[in-house]
């Protein structure tokens, strides 16, 4: 299936830094809807808590935070309250290194 990020996500796995504007409300706060983000290839060990990365969650493609870490799993939701699961580094392509207007 052909998600909003997938043709990002391809550009991430060759290792290429990537901008877009993703839109909707989820990230609030963090990220406005339109606003332009630069998303970079991440290795496992530079990743955190509060982290926002492009991630694929139950099939679905986000741009969300990292809300947990145990052990190697990570627990990712949005800026508004919503959890949408658990997962591996191998569902993490990329992290958010820019925001801008």
């Amino acid at each position: 299936m052909i998600g909003w990020a997938t043709h990002y996500i391809e550009q991430l796995k060759d290792n290429q830094t990537v901008t877009f504007r993703p839109r909707g409300n989820s990230m609030k706060g963090k990220i406005e809807s339109g606003q332009l983000c630069t998303v970079a290839p991440v290795e496992e060990a530079d990743l955190k808590k509060g982290d926002i990365v492009l991630c694929k969650v139950n099939g679905s493609e986000y741009l969300h935070l990292i809300k947990a870490i145990q052990g190697k799993r990570y627990q990712i939701g949005n800026n508004i309250g919503r959890i949408n699961g658990w997962i591996t580094f191998n569902s993490i392509y990329g992290k958010l290194i820019k925001v801008e207007p």
